[in-house]
């Protein structure tokens, strides 16, 4: 684990409370194992959480604007844990793929990670 005081706006997509953190924030940089599935699609990769984070954020029919505001690669899992689809989207035309996948009988949920990093971002399931 790192820790970055943070210097940028936006610069730090925290986590857990999916927001970007503000200048003078502290940041941990670490691990994190998102998709546990025993498949070849099984992966860990870095995220960033604030310091003192206790409340993860949660909500229905929301896109929170951290996710919003960037290049975002969509995956699409059946129940297993196998990738059924994917593709990538930023700002509006996010929606309608989370859409499409979630219309799909076969995608049980899918994981949102910003494009340019590959940083895990979020799980979307519906509701």
């Amino acid at each position: 684990m790192r820790r970055y005081q943070v210097n940028a706006h936006p610069g730090f997509p925290d986590r857990v409370e999916l927001r970007d953190l503000m200048p003078g924030e502290t940041a941990l940089l670490l691990n994190y194992e998102h998709q546990g599935a025993d498949t070849p699609y099984r992966s860990r990769h870095a995220i960033f959480v604030r310091e003192g984070a206790t409340e993860a954020f949660t909500a229905v029919d929301t896109l929170p604007e951290v996710i919003r505001v960037r290049p975002i690669s969509l995956r699409a899992f059946d129940a297993a844990g196998e990738m059924v689809d994917a593709d990538l989207a930023d700002g509006a035309a996010l929606l309608p793929v989370i859409e499409r996948f979630l219309a799909r009988d076969d995608v049980a949920y899918c994981h949102a990670h910003y494009a340019k990093r590959g940083c895990y971002a979020a799980r979307i399931e519906r509701a």
